[in-house]
């Protein structure tokens, strides 16, 4: 009965790759506990591909779809007829993988860890996440088996998921280095970042075995002290326009703001006082220093014109450098000295 059970295992066989699940690139083909034998049929399906091992080497790839006939004489690592009395059995086992040639669609992507760099406009340390989705299919099965698959008995997409994420990194840290793009540009670029990076990846993954088609970035974002200091660039860039607005440059503005706080901090009209005091003169040391730099008679100094006075307090509350209690605590005191 052994004898006759080994006989029949080993003339007949049909290998195939039936109802392979939809998240499978590669699986090892089992044969429901059976050998391969001599005499089977193959039959490779539409989409797909196999791959013949023998002692942890690649013999043969069929990439097409067919109907084999598998005999003794053809292939060198096939149990032949000269192991019956062994049951048909060899000692030197072969192995067959089916994979997917078809493509696999809208993957998503995404940084484990923010992207370093250093913004080429503002000169500080960037740190960036971005994420989308891809596309990709097996373009060289013998090379995606040694490189990638290995010694697994199957493979899924999660499984080259975690490898598409491994090497993501380095090349879209390479490639925002070498554009120069600054934070604010980020979005706007995406499509010739995502250009730029498929062009990376595709040298990358070759030589794995696979190509990535429709690679896209869908969204950014930066980590926390970015957006700390992108929102200081902006708070200054917005005061510094207001400054502008009304005759003032951005340093004499923060020497103004100083001087408020130390007025504010000070305590009592004496403090308000001296810091509103200070905060005059030196808007009109700035206003004496462009009329001569424009070329104006040096006349009296401005300092002693009450309406040079009030039309500079003026200008500070409406650039809100001083709240309205101050201004006017300061223009009656102006009006008081008449």
């Amino acid at each position: 009965m052994a004898l006759f059970d080994g006989i029949k295992r080993q003339l007949r066989s049909v290998i195939q790759w039936e109802a392979p699940s939809a998240d499978v690139l590669f699986q090892h083909w089992q044969g429901n506990g059976e050998e391969l034998k001599n005499a089977s049929k193959l039959i490779v399906g539409p989409g797909q591909g196999c791959i013949f091992v023998y002692e942890g080497r690649v013999k043969a790839v069929i990439n097409k779809q067919c109907l084999i006939n598998l005999e003794t004489d053809n292939i060198p690592f096939w149990t032949t007829v000269t192991k019956f009395m062994q049951f048909f059995e060899s000692e030197h086992k072969a192995q067959i993988y089916f994979y997917k040639k078809t493509k696999v669609l809208d993957q998503k992507w995404g940084t484990n860890s923010p992207i370093k760099y250093d913004d080429p406009k503002y000169k500080f340390p960037v740190g960036l996440r971005a994420y989308g989705n891809y596309s990709y299919r097996i373009s060289d099965p013998e090379g995606f088996f040694i490189n990638v698959v290995g010694s697994e008995n199957d493979f899924y997409i999660d499984d080259f998921r975690r490898v598409m994420s491994n090497r993501l990194v380095h090349p879209l840290s390479d490639f925002l280095a070498e554009s120069r793009y600054s934070y604010a540009e980020i979005d706007a670029k995406r499509e010739e970042i995502a250009a730029g990076m498929d062009a990376k990846l595709q040298q990358e993954f070759c030589k794995l075995g696979f190509e990535i088609t429709d690679f896209r970035i869908e969204g950014t974002n930066f980590d926390e002290q970015t957006l700390k200091r992108i929102n200081r660039i902006a708070d200054l860039s917005a005061e510094a326009q207001a400054a502008a607005a009304v005759g003032l440059d951005y340093a004499h503005m923060q020497q103004l703001e100083a001087m408020r706080e130390a007025a504010r901090n000070e305590g009592g009209g004496a403090g308000l006082g001296m810091g509103l005091g200070a905060g005059m003169g030196m808007g009109q040391s700035m206003a004496n220093t462009m009329s001569v730099g424009f070329g104006a008679p040096e006349t009296q100094p401005a300092a002693s014109d009450p309406m040079q006075k009030l039309a500079q307090l003026k200008k500070m509350f409406q650039a809100e450098f001083i709240s309205e209690q101050e201004y006017s605590a300061k223009k009656k005191e102006i009006l008081d000295s008449l």
